[in-house]
């Protein structure tokens, strides 16, 4: 059985060819994932206005690898950046050691969408508690109101937080996202 390989490029990109990278970069994923055993891709620089980027990529086995960087696919895209990107240094390894150094940033292909203001998502979780929060007393108090309090309210909690968690919260959010992401 082999290992999953990821390979780490530190590349020199010119300041004034950002947006051509990011496009060779998208470019580069969109060709990998079609090569079978891709695992995934991404990037990180020291900060925004660095011209080092350290891209990695990662495939299942050695094998998979090999078929990728021989291929004409990759030949064309690496040519694609000639004159605008340098490889500096390249590092293959198989274990996940050297990988958790925090990055001073990390790029993504996409911005993160900007969550809504904490206010609006306390209104949010408020609707959701009071009501849940109101049955499942009710629903106590009928059923196990002789019980001690301690595990009265571990059952009702242990009960609640699941519910609140993956059920009630993403379908209130679902229905107030034209409030919460509204300007």
């Amino acid at each position: 059985m082999t290992a999953p390989v990821t390979v780490s490029v530190t590349r020199h990109v010119d300041p004034s060819r950002t947006t051509e990278m990011l496009a060779w970069v998208q470019a580069g994923t969109s060709l990998a994932e079609k090569f079978d055993g891709f695992l995934g891709s991404g990037w990180v620089r020291p900060s925004e206005d660095s011209t080092e980027w350290h891209m990695l990529y990662r495939f299942a086995d050695a094998d998979s690898l090999t078929t990728w960087e021989a291929s004409p696919q990759r030949e064309w895209w690496l040519e694609a950046a000639q004159g605008s990107v340098e490889e500096r240094h390249r590092e293959r390894r198989t274990g996940i050691e050297g990988w958790f150094d925090e990055p001073a940033t990390v790029e993504a292909l996409s911005a993160a969408p900007v969550p809504p203001p904490r206010w609006k998502q306390m209104v949010v979780i408020f609707m959701v508690f009071l009501p849940l929060s109101l049955l499942a007393n009710f629903v106590a108090s009928r059923t196990i109101s002789g019980w001690p309090l301690v595990p009265r309210v571990v059952l009702v909690t242990s009960v609640m937080t699941p519910l609140m968690t993956y059920v009630f919260l993403p379908w209130m959010t679902r229905r107030m996202s034209w409030w919460l992401h509204r300007a």
